[in-house]
């Protein structure tokens, strides 16, 4: 496997995407809000869905924004997803953020949720980024860190989650605590005003725990990262189980809690 290219740990299931239809401008991109003008135009980097794009689209009405995914499936629901709320200004394409085919200083944001924790050379995708970048534009990166997500009441069967999903996302090419590094890689990337924040998301009350953690539950049983676990020898049927059911009994504890802590980066471009 080259340093390139990192294989996609979750997949498109449709308890992976129950999450990602879920999310948000204002739940997962609030630290670039503030900034957007309404003729921007802003590409997004591992679209999925595109409901995070659709957003982005409405915030720029005078503008326009371009949603790419590596996987081609994926890309007719979000073009869905943008019809529905009759945007026009929005288009999606298949792109590697390794190697993106615009030129360059072409966009005045862009922004990637969850994507570098996935690919196989972050700071060279971030490269990349900067360089499709205007000056005087940004790049918004927000990353998930696993070893920083934290929970009640304690689990020795969602201990064993964590440490079974962090082996097999490095053993897929990925780095599964983003989070902590992405200020690091965009130093190493060649940017310099960086401004660092974190984010969370917190999941407590009884349909927050249960939609939670039911997803992470069918996630473990039946996505790609399921396949990928026993195919890979990281863990069993049996153990793929014991995880799933972990999950199922977390949400349904009253005093159940769970953080999931995200770095994020909004890095401006020299002018």
């Amino acid at each position: 496997m080259s340093k390139e290219t990192a294989v996609y740990t979750h997949g498109h299931h449709e308890s992976v995407l129950r999450s990602h239809t879920w999310r948000t401008a204002a739940n997962s991109a609030a630290y670039l809000l503030d900034s957007l003008k309404p003729h921007m135009k802003i590409l997004d980097i591992g679209c999925g869905p595109g409901t995070i794009t659709a957003d982005l689209a409405a915030l720029v009405p005078d503008g326009h924004v371009t949603g790419v995914d590596r996987a081609p499936e994926i890309l007719d629901r979000a073009r869905a997803a943008a019809a529905a709320r009759g945007l026009v200004n929005v288009d999606f394409a298949v792109a590697d953020v390794h190697a993106l085919e615009y030129p360059d200083d072409t966009f005045c944001v862009v922004h990637a949720h969850q994507v570098l924790q996935h690919v196989g050379d972050p700071v060279q995708a971030l490269r990349e980024m900067r360089r499709v970048t205007k000056p005087g534009g940004f790049i918004a990166v927000r990353d998930a860190d696993y070893a920083a997500m934290t929970w009640y009441p304690p689990s020795e069967g969602m201990d064993e989650w964590l440490d079974l999903y962090r082996r097999v996302a490095r053993a897929n090419g990925g780095e599964p605590d983003a989070g902590r590094r992405l200020k690091s890689w965009a130093l190493r990337a060649g940017l310099r005003d960086i401004t660092a924040t974190s984010g969370t998301w917190t999941f407590s009350d009884a349909e927050e725990r249960a939609w939670w953690g039911g997803l992470w539950a069918d996630r473990t049983l039946a996505s790609a990262y399921a396949d990928r676990a026993t195919e890979g020898g990281h863990a069993t049927t049996g153990q793929l189980r014991a995880v799933a059911e972990a999950w199922r009994e977390w949400g349904r504890q009253e005093d159940g809690w769970f953080s999931v802590l995200h770095g994020e980066i909004l890095c401006r471009k020299d002018v």
